[in-house]
């Protein structure tokens, strides 16, 4: 086939001998980025989404440590003060959880084998029904918190950060 013009020298990506062996097209698959690749990108990304995770969890955690220790410089060791503390920590603890748990979904996102995927379904789990409870206990803090500071005029979570 060599001094067929364009043809000559293939071959080249998509061109190929067609059934009577001349050039012709060829099927060929297309991949934007490799596996490899994207597995690196979904990896970074995943330690990004767990590193907010986890720095909003500090976060809540820091700011409640100070909060209750303000509060017990001053005095104030009222129940009620220490179940807003309460409130304000699990609501960081939840959006906390739940960018661990975008991390575990970004981390299966490429080729995930079964084992994988039974991991990220109990991960899952376990983190829902933290979520859950912990979405419970606030709802409970915060309504017991309205009945017992109504009379006061104050709002339940008052400082705090919604």
């Amino acid at each position: 086939m060599p001094g067929r013009g364009a043809w000559a020298g293939w071959p080249h990506p998509g061109i190929g001998p067609d059934v009577g062996g001349y050039p012709g097209a060829m099927i060929m698959s297309v991949e934007l980025l490799p596996e490899s690749t994207l597995s690196d990108v979904i990896g970074l990304m995943v330690r990004l989404v767990e590193f907010a995770g986890a720095l909003v969890i500090f976060l809540g955690a820091a700011w409640a440590f100070v909060q209750f220790a303000k509060a017990g410089l001053k005095g104030r060791g009222r129940v009620a003060g220490f179940n807003r503390i309460r409130l304000s920590l699990g609501r960081f603890l939840v959006l906390g959880l739940e960018f661990q748990l975008a991390g575990d979904v970004l981390r299966t996102a490429v080729a995930p084998s079964f084992t994988e995927i039974g991991q990220l379904a109990a991960i899952a789990a376990i983190r829902t029904a933290l979520n859950y409870f912990l979405g419970r206990e606030i709802a409970q803090e915060r309504a017991e918190l309205a009945r017992g500071e109504a009379p006061e005029g104050r709002r339940p979570a008052e400082g705090m950060p919604t």
